[in-house]
């Protein structure tokens, strides 16, 4: 048994393993779509190398891991660090199709919109404390 059917699971993943992991078969899927979706990145040790990829593209970067009970795609589309919008989905050719949107320039709402199963990450500020009052309450 090789090292990416060890990893990825031949009765969840036989096209993954076929191609040599999650990078490979995203650039491949892309490539077939007619889809750029910039530069794709792997770790280069361990089992994350045949089930995680990140593509890369001036809005941020998208990235995606394997579910390990079910076959499907956990995608988390994040800038400077920060995950702005997650979703999974069962085909790589929308993995692919949501980070070729990415790259292009599309908005979140955009990318929510088009894709159902995407769901922006709404951030809430951290509360903060009215100078002279303890936190958590409030002038009466």
């Amino acid at each position: 048994m090789s090292d990416a059917s060890t990893a990825l699971g031949v009765r969840l993943y036989p096209d993954l393993v076929e191609r040599g992991g999650l990078a490979p078969a995203l650039i491949e899927t892309a490539a077939q779509q007619r889809l750029d979706i910039g530069r794709v990145t792997a770790p280069e040790q361990g089992r994350a190398r045949f089930t995680c990829a990140e593509l890369h593209s001036d809005q941020g970067v998208v990235c995606v891991g394997l579910g390990s009970q079910a076959r499907y795609f956990m995608i988390d589309v994040r800038s400077a660090g920060e995950v702005l919008a997650r979703g999974d989905c069962m085909d790589l050719v929308q993995v692919a199709q949501v980070a070729s949107a990415w790259r292009e320039g599309t908005t979140l709402a955009e990318l929510t919109a088009r894709f159902a199963f995407m769901e922006e990450i709404k951030h809430r500020p951290a509360p903060v404390a009215q100078v002279g009052q303890p936190a958590g309450t409030s002038a009466a």
